[in-house]
């Protein structure tokens, strides 16, 4: 089997045997003959389902839609009546299919293969040693080692060691709850600090997350775009008007008119391939997948299509300061000892050095200064109080003589009594540095500390700024996105980061301990550009503010206390090389943790919505005209004047050809409005001019006494030119590519009319024929200017009109 086979074949899943339950040591664990035991029995941690669809999935929902029967319907209808040449449509209907298969296809195994790039990683302890595993590798009864950020693959209990867990993704709750030997731990929750060993018990599908087909994990079809969802709306609307108006319109042609079988087949098949928007689905398609493609070759790997249109509406984006602004990586700047005569630096170091040979380094500032005291004495512990996001500080309780130590925040440590240390403190936080406090007491536990708290030292860390960091601020400011950071650090520390990256405003921070109610954060975030001091709930409560007041917002993270807003922002994004939790979470994954790629995959989102935008529109344009012909054509006694191969034409050259050229273009402005609002916007114009000048075209021919064919040829001139407008319209501003499109266009639509017209049933003309023709080009062009007008100048008006509702809004917010 080739390499590209094993990414997308599903290996089959052995049937389950009963193997004995175990209860290994926690520093041994399995031994490989009982991992591989367990593995043939069908104990293994499979997931319920693939993450993406199999190639068998998209090829028949690629072919077995509602559309595809319709024209296999109509193709057969023709047959019937003997009307071989207008059967030209259903190799486009081919074509359409194959490439929306191949071109999903290769979306979903360049998925495949980014997913196995950044496939979460569990410890496993077997053999007695520690094994990195993939989660889908893991089996019952495994134990597994779990630290701070690391997800939990399936459902266990805690053997050894202590842990704060969040199950916020499973009950809806942010508080950390402790894990100690003997509890469950559920799968999908993840761990905030410490470290503990656990037993697997359900694995796979008898999991906790894969019965309740959890939020961070789940398998099912992601919530729709706005746009998906206005393209399912008009294809079902289209869909319950096709077959009543194709039999009342045969009806019509072969009882009321007479134009026997075969004309009235050919008509109404004519007028149902005219309503169906072949293309408009594979067109979106294919943009979607060369999207995922292109996003994939910036090494961003997309979990939910729906973002990429998420991106292309951003006008907020929400970023931490540590991964995203700065690089992950902190160091130790300085140690300052506050009472150098009890307590030098020597006995600085002895202490921190002990400190983190109890402790773990479960978080990046821990393993900054554990890295700077790697050699400690072991000195005996009586209890550990590991760092929480609420508390903001860590403890170790020592036996006599050493007694308790404290690592934090010195605000958080110190409480009240922070006073003497604030403008120290301050003035390393304007430098962009974070500041913790060694602090000794009486006693310390979860959440308090007992006694006198007897400030030690400070320790200063910095983090250095990312190179690109300046330029993409800059991008995203020229792009009219705000930018928000929202951190756990000190908010003047922030601040003066935010400010060395090029953040807009980012001298207006706050506390974020200040805001203690929803409406201060509401109030908060249309004043301030810089958040400090935020706990894991507030920044949640931040990212909602922010949506409520109108916004789409994103939010950039790598750490477990950006896990929660990751999920609620309308587009989360995380760097790979953050939390597994966060990953697992966001819609959109760095893998090179790199925040400069955000520049690029905002553009990229914008680029494919406005593009799908403006393609739509040109497909709109032949069903509105087709739907309303077809219509008058059943009241008014006139006979459908196109055959279906003319609109094969005509699709091909001012619909099919330009939007896939329009589709792929550099598109970068800020995508406003709603989706089928805008494309209907640009359609109707185009739609109804051709429905003016075709039905003056049918009251000009019956009046002159001209034949059928003539009309059908003058209707499909009309139609060309009606057509290129649109592409004129579609296409502004005109750039050089652009132009050579609508040229090209133009060209190829006047050497087929003029050397193989009769090839798509076009007929010479008359010189009244030709007089009629003429009369109404010259119609044609300045009615579907002043259509143009009348729209742009109604849009602006509904634009004012929606901006002085929402500044008396406003104002009548704020007398309340």
């Amino acid at each position: 089997m080739s390499n590209k086979a094993k990414l997308t074949a599903d290996p089959p899943r052995p049937a389950r045997r009963d193997v004995p339950v175990l209860e290994p040591a926690p520093e041994q664990g399995l031994t490989a003959e009982q991992v591989r035991e367990r593995l043939d029995s069908g104990w293994a941690n499979e997931a319920v389902e693939s993450p993406t669809k199999s190639d068998r999935q998209i090829i028949r929902e690629n072919i077995l839609t509602y559309f595809n029967l319709i024209f296999a319907v109509l193709g057969v209808c023709l047959i019937l009546v003997g009307d071989f040449t207008d059967l030209l449509f259903e190799l486009l209907v081919v074509a359409n299919t194959a490439i929306g298969i191949v071109q999903q296809i290769r979306s979903k195994r360049t998925i495949d293969k980014l997913s196995l790039l950044s496939a979460g990683r569990a410890t496993a302890v077997r053999d007695g040693e520690l094994t990195a595993v993939k989660p889908h590798e893991l089996v019952r009864d495994d134990i597994v080692e779990l630290s701070a950020g690391g997800q939990v693959p399936a459902d266990g209990t805690v053997v050894s060691g202590q842990a704060q867990v969040n199950e916020g993704l499973i009950t809806g709750e942010a508080d950390a709850i402790t894990k100690n030997p003997g509890d469950r731990m559920l799968s999908g929750s993840f761990v905030i600090s410490g470290k503990c060993r656990f037993q697997l018990e359900r694995v796979g599908a008898d999991s906790y997350a894969s019965r309740l087909t959890l939020a961070a994990k789940k398998e099912s079809a992601p919530a729709k775009s706005e746009m998906m969802r206005s393209l399912d709306l008009l294809i079902r609307i289209i869909g319950v008007a096709l077959i009543p108006i194709g039999i009342l319109l045969f009806y019509n042609q072969y009882t009321v008119q007479h134009l026997g079988l075969r004309q009235s087949v050919i008509s109404m098949v004519a007028a149902l391939i005219g309503m169906i928007p072949e293309g408009l689905f594979v067109l979106t398609s294919v943009a979607l997948a060369v999207s995922v493609i292109r996003l994939a070759r910036n090494r961003t790997l997309i979990h939910e299509m729906s973002a990429i249109e998420t991106l292309a509406r951003v006008d907020v984006l929400c970023v931490d300061k540590t991964g995203t602004i700065t690089g992950p990586d902190m160091e130790v700047r300085e140690v300052v000892p506050l009472d150098p005569g009890s307590f030098p630096e020597a006995d600085i170091a002895e202490i921190l050095g002990a400190f983190y040979r109890a402790m773990d380094a479960d978080n990046d500032t821990a393993r900054a200064v554990a890295n700077r005291y790697p050699d400690g004495p072991d000195w005996r512990v009586s209890s550990v109080v590991p760092f929480t996001s609420a508390a903001k500080w860590s403890a170790v309780n020592f036996t006599a003589p050493h007694g308790t130590f404290i690592l934090g925040a010195p605000e958080n440590v110190l409480g009240s009594e922070f006073a003497p240390l604030e403008r120290q403190t301050r003035e390393y936080a304007r430098q962009g540095c974070r500041v913790l406090l060694l602090a000794q007491a009486d006693g310390a536990a979860e959440g308090a500390i007992s006694g006198i708290v007897i400030p030690l030292a400070l320790l200063v860390l910095e983090n250095p700024i990312r190179k690109n960091a300046p330029k993409t601020f800059a991008y995203f400011h020229s792009q009219g996105v705000e930018v928000k950071v929202i951190s756990g650090d000190n908010p003047v520390t922030v601040s003066a980061v935010a400010a060395q990256a090029g953040v807009a405003g980012a001298d207006a921070w706050v506390d974020a301990r200040e805001l203690k109610s929803d409406q201060e954060i509401a109030r908060a975030i249309k004043k301030y550009a810089v958040f400090g001091r935020v706990v894991p709930n507030q920044k949640r409560k931040i990212v909602r503010a922010l949506q409520s007041a109108g916004h789409t917002v994103a939010m950039t993270g790598d750490g477990v206390n950006d896990v929660l807003a990751l999920k609620d922002a309308d587009c989360g994004v995380a760097m790979a090389s953050g939390a597994e939790a966060a990953c697992q979470v966001a819609q959109l994954v760095l893998l090179d943790s790199d925040f400069s790629a955000m520049t690029k995959v905002v553009a990229e989102g914008r680029r494919v919505i406005n593009n799908i935008q403006r393609a739509s529109s040109l497909y709109l344009v032949k069903n509105i005209l087709s739907f309303f012909l077809a219509v008058i054509t059943l009241f008014a006694g006139f006979p459908y004047p196109f055959v279906p191969i003319q609109l094969t034409l005509i699709s091909a050259l001012t619909i099919g050809i330009p939007s896939f050229f329009l589709a792929l273009e550099p598109n970068h402005d800020l995508v406003r409005g709603k989706f089928m609002h805008n494309v209907l916007r640009r359609a109707f114009p185009g739609g109804l001019t051709a429905i003016i000048v075709i039905l003056l075209a049918e009251l000009f021919v019956f009046t002159f006494g001209l034949k059928l064919e003539e009309l059908s040829t003058i209707c499909v001139v009309l139609m060309g030119i009606n057509g290129l407008m649109v592409i004129y319209y579609a296409a502004r501003p005109l750039n050089f590519p652009r132009t050579v499109l609508l040229v090209s266009m133009s060209a190829s639509f006047l050497i087929v009319t003029v050397t193989a017209g009769s090839s798509f049933s076009m007929h010479s003309l008359t010189f009244a024929a030709w007089l009629v023709l003429v009369v109404l080009v010259g119609l044609l062009v300045p009615t579907q200017i002043g259509f143009e007008k009348l729209f742009d100048y109604c849009s602006i008006r509904m634009a004012a009109r929606r901006q002085m509702r929402e500044e008396s809004r406003k104002r009548r917010k704020r007398v309340t």
